[in-house]
């Protein structure tokens, strides 16, 4: 078997390399890079920190990936198919495909955009609004003038879409929000500066980044429930890093996770190294690295289908 994962190199300057697409063997653990994202066309205002490839989904034979601010498609082999932008997608993170439309995360712009992959066209837009910890979707058109401004009060960091609904966390959401298609609640609270919040089994599976951890909380009286502590590969004992935009890059970032059977799951963390986790026996089995600099860490992480 075979994962996929993107990763982001923070601080890095032009004419450096900004990270890449990796396949890995999870038998021979060889590591293949498909995609040096050493590109001219990155976008060096804003927010400025992560730079590099983000979310993957598969759609048919094809492969999508974001950028900060765009998205792109592959053929299964890697070729370049296309890319699209709009001028509301802004520090995208995490992306979702469901019924034949892609949702990426646009953390600037705190909504979720929707991507019309039969049309290709951003057709569909959310802002997540808040209020004393009471939410509302605001829907607009992606294609017009009226959408939301950037403010990036939520920090919103992932979407994960099923037949139930739209689950959208981030930083500052207080937990994993669910969308109905009318109505925005809070589905669970989560501990602040998660990543990847999903449903899983009975209950929510997380990066608990700020502890180090991967968890499972299920709603049962707690035996199920698993917290797992991510490695570490730097190449120093430092504990922090400035980098060059004035981030703090660390070992032991938890970001990055996906299902890889009904009780492993695989999870990345910094610098660049995917683990994988057995949930049954509450240990990790299986730990590749592809970078030991603290600056490069693990962003969208999933099993490959083809």
């Amino acid at each position: 078997m075979k994962l996929v994962t993107s990763s982001v190199v923070r601080g890095s300057q032009q004419g450096e390399s900004h990270g890449g697409l990796y396949l890995i063997d999870l038998q021979t653990e060889q590591i293949d890079q498909v995609i040096d994202w050493n590109t001219v066309d990155i976008d060096w205002t804003g927010r400025g920190a992560d730079r590099g490839l983000r979310g993957i989904a598969f759609f048919e034979d094809r492969v999508y990936v974001a950028a900060s601010d765009e998205l792109f498609a592959y053929s299964k082999s890697f070729k370049p198919l296309g890319s699209w932008r709009n001028k509301y997608l802004k520090h995208c993170h995490e992306i979702s495909i469901f019924d034949r439309t892609l949702f990426l995360t646009s953390t600037g712009f705190d909504c979720i955009l929707g991507f019309n992959l039969d049309t290709e066209v951003f057709d569909w837009g959310m802002q997540v609004q808040e209020s004393e910890y009471r939410f509302r979707a605001a829907r607009f058109d992606p294609r017009g003038d009226d959408g939301p401004m950037m403010l990036n009060r939520m920090h919103i960091n992932n979407v994960h879409c099923n037949a139930a609904g739209m689950y959208i966390s981030g930083r500052r959401t207080g937990g994993m929000l669910h969308y109905n298609g009318k109505t925005i609640t809070m589905a669970v609270t989560l501990p602040e500066g998660t990543h990847n919040a999903q449903p899983f089994r009975d209950g929510v599976l997380f990066n608990d980044s700020e502890a180090n951890v991967v968890r499972y909380t299920g709603r049962g009286d707690g035996d199920e429930d698993r917290a797992i502590e991510v490695p570490t590969y730097a190449d120093n004992e430092m504990t922090h890093l400035w980098s060059n935009d004035g981030k703090v890059a660390r070992p032991r970032f938890a970001r990055g996770l996906c299902q890889v059977t009904e009780s492993v799951v695989a999870g990345g963390s910094s610098p660049s190294t995917v683990s994988i986790y057995d949930l049954r026996d509450n240990k990790r089995v299986v730990e590749v690295s592809i970078s030991r600099d603290v600056r490069n860490a693990i962003h969208g992480l999933e099993v490959w289908p083809y």
